[in-house]
């Protein structure tokens, strides 16, 4: 039996919510390799390479032209389970699942 100096609290508010994505597409680590190729690992274990280096270059590049510079774009992370880089640009991550899995074994080229 409690004593009654032992008052019920309601600790939810000491809880801190982190939304996790939990899609299977989703990224869980990224690694820049050389070339504008990226080494993906999605949540559900699924892993693979994304040579980057078309859409960077292209003439249309938009966004992507300022991962020109390797320096830059060695300064991947993972955020809400897309690979992003500094100045707002990412890639979407279904995309690059969708692309991993349909050539297993092989570079995937974006």
């Amino acid at each position: 039996m409690l004593a009654k100096s032992h008052a019920l609290t309601d600790s939810a508010a000491d809880l801190e919510l982190r939304p996790e994505p939990r899609s299977a597409w989703r990224v869980v680590a990224a690694v820049a390799l050389r070339d504008f190729c990226l080494k993906l690992t999605f949540r559900d274990g699924t892993e693979g390479v994304v040579d980057m280096k078309s859409a960077i270059f292209a003439p249309t590049a938009g966004v992507f032209a300022a991962l020109r510079d390797e320096a830059v774009f060695r300064e991947v992370r993972v955020q809400m389970g897309a690979p992003v880089w500094p100045g707002d640009v990412d890639v979407a991550p279904d995309a690059l699942y969708d692309g991993v899995r349909s050539s297993p074994g092989v570079v995937y080229r974006l």
